[in-house]
């Protein structure tokens, strides 16, 4: 019981922060107004680990690499600890269990990355109904724009269904490509394992 305990806390504890690495990356990809709350709340909430890490890890293009390193970093270290509370440390010593480890990780990333498109697409389609002047609009449409771009035309009785189908097209990805990868990575690992 405590052991699942601590697995949840691990679990929860990592995945927010990276959600808020994430949406650090992706706010400056979209290049989101930085004079929004919710803008200076990320970057207070991420400054402490990811000004160190730019000093290492230079940025490419443009992108914030240190950032998307770091977010890959808390994964693995979630996933090193997750595999620690379950198994015997000595699993660490066979390549093919790091290997599968930063490929797993790779893909929490990736998940958490569609997890964040999923909430801002559905937050923002809820707002347009309730309240569309809100300030985070603007936020939330520098997010979600370039996905919904190719969907745009989609616009039935002048409701426009672009959001619906770039959810359906996520779910599609997290249900076949991404659940495919990860449980072929899980399958690796508990092999090695044993």
């Amino acid at each position: 019981m405590f052991f699942d305990t601590l697995q949840f806390l691990i679990k929860t504890l990592s995945g927010l922060f990276v959600l808020v690495l994430l949406l650090r990356f992706y706010l400056q990809v979209a290049r989101a107004p930085f004079k929004h709350p919710l803008c200076q709340f990320v970057m207070a909430a991420t400054n402490f680990l990811v000004l160190p890490a730019r000093k290492l890890v230079p940025s490419v293009r443009n992108y914030d690499t240190a950032t998307m390193l770091l977010a890959w970093l808390v994964c693995l270290l979630a996933n090193i600890l997750m595999l620690l509370l379950g198994s015997l440390p000595e699993v660490f010593a066979f390549p093919q269990v790091w290997v599968a480890l930063a490929l797993l990780s790779l893909l929490e990333v990736f998940k958490q990355s569609l997890t964040l498109l999923m909430g801002a697409v559905i937050v923002q389609a809820v707002m347009s109904w309730i309240n569309p002047y809100n300030p985070i609009a603007p936020v939330l449409d520098s997010l979600t724009r370039p996905f919904l771009r190719p969907f745009r035309r989609a616009v039935v009785g002048g409701v426009d269904l672009s959001p619906l189908l770039l959810l359906l097209v996520i779910q599609v990805i997290m249900m076949l490509p991404v659940r495919m990868l990860e449980t072929g990575f899980l399958t690796q690992l508990k092999v090695v394992i044993q």
